[in-house]
């Protein structure tokens, strides 16, 4: 496939979109939600960033910018944007503001930054020290919420606070030393410090299985850590965290295509599928990985056939542009009314799948930034 027409299927999205109807938020569409402040539209946003600094393509910026205006009020206040929920994923659509400051220098944009990096001075946190979810999920820690916090609350850092990345590095090594499966070298979706939850084990308060796309979440968080932080001991840890994910995931990707199951461990079981939003963000995190040089060049081998094989496998033409296929919808651990999330092999299959929704298309435009560049 010629890698333009990707270019043209991101434009055609920006052009379909509005601040007030984006076109790849299914989850707004499907349920015919208002616009809002959301980490989907905030994954896409950080993407068009990548997109405009590689094209020079001011549309790009300019949609962000719509988009950010829409929501940020002239002393910061963000509109739809509900503190009481304690919600680490509405911080997540953050991260363009530190660039539209940079880029504009409207202090409105400075002033939202500050406003979201008090919320993380309100989170919640566990006994350990690492932030609670959500409030509905007290004493979880999901994969999710690293990339959600974790990437803003360490430019905060670097633009307008102290420049010290403690906090952030110490509750990634909380989930190193909570989370993490010795025998299959993965991460569990989610852990409860409590050890309560329905869904946690009793013994160590982690969820059943490993999920794809938490995985994901996890690794481009790292990948993108360890290019805002400078070097020291804090920048160390990380690196040896993500070298260690990035080796263990090579022995997970289907050797045809490249890509990753949904349930990572148990490629070729019944209902099991190979999940593209997931596999996008492996193929970003290894892509860019070779870049920083923290990894070796054979993961830009690994991290472009899993690319080209979402192309191959998910990513159609049509006579609108083109379709992303493969996308799992949505998934997540309870809460406690919600008991049909309880982490089991056969929730994680059971949820839609979709296409042309951001938690697969964002992903994928960041693993494309990562082509283009080995590519230039």
């Amino acid at each position: 496939m010629d890698y333009k027409k990707i270019d043209e299927y991101v434009l055609q999205l920006v052009e379909r979109s509005t601040p007030e109807r984006t076109a790849w938020n299914m989850e707004k569409i499907r349920e015919g939600k208002p616009a809002s402040w959301n980490y989907i539209d905030g994954c896409m946003l950080t993407a068009l960033m990548e997109m405009e600094g590689l094209t020079g393509d001011h549309r790009y910026f300019d949609f962000v910018r719509a988009v950010a205006d829409h929501f940020v009020g002239e002393d910061g206040s963000i509109r739809t944007f509900k503190p009481e929920a304690a919600n680490l994923d509405d911080i997540n659509e953050g991260r363009v503001l530190f660039a539209l400051y940079d880029r504009t220098g409207d202090e409105k944009y400075r002033k939202a930054a500050d406003f979201l990096r008090g919320r993380l001075d309100q989170q919640p946190r566990t006994h350990e020290g690492n932030f609670w979810h959500k409030a509905i999920y007290p004493n979880q820690v999901w994969l999710d919420g690293i990339y959600m916090a974790q990437p803003f609350y360490a430019l905060y850092e670097k633009h307008f606070g102290s420049g010290t990345f403690a906090d952030t590095v110490g509750q990634i090594k909380n989930v190193r030393a909570k989370m993490f499966s010795q025998e299959k070298g993965l991460y569990f979706h989610g852990y409860d410090a409590s050890k309560t939850a329905f869904w946690a084990d009793p013994d160590n308060g982690c969820s059943k299985n490993f999920w794809l796309r938490s995985l994901g979440w996890f690794a481009v968080a790292l990948a993108d850590l360890l290019d805002i932080l400078s070097g020291g001991a804090g920048r160390d840890s990380l690196e040896k965290i993500f070298t260690e994910l990035m080796a263990s995931m090579v022995r997970y990707a289907d050797g045809d295509t490249g890509l990753y199951w949904q349930v990572p461990d148990q490629g070729g079981r019944a209902g099991n599928y190979l999940e593209t939003s997931g596999s996008a963000m492996m193929a970003y995190a290894m892509l860019k990985g070779v870049r920083l040089g923290i990894l070796d060049e054979k993961y830009a081998a690994l991290g472009q056939k899993t690319f080209d094989g979402i192309m191959d496998k998910y990513l159609t033409f049509t006579e609108d542009g083109l379709d992303l296929g493969g996308i799992c919808l949505v998934a997540g651990l309870g809460p406690e009314n919600n008991r049909r999330r309880d982490g089991s092999y056969e929730y994680y299959i059971s949820e839609p799948v979709v296409e042309n929704d951001a938690k697969g298309v964002a992903p994928f435009v960041l693993a494309y930034t990562e082509v283009k560049r080995r590519r230039s």
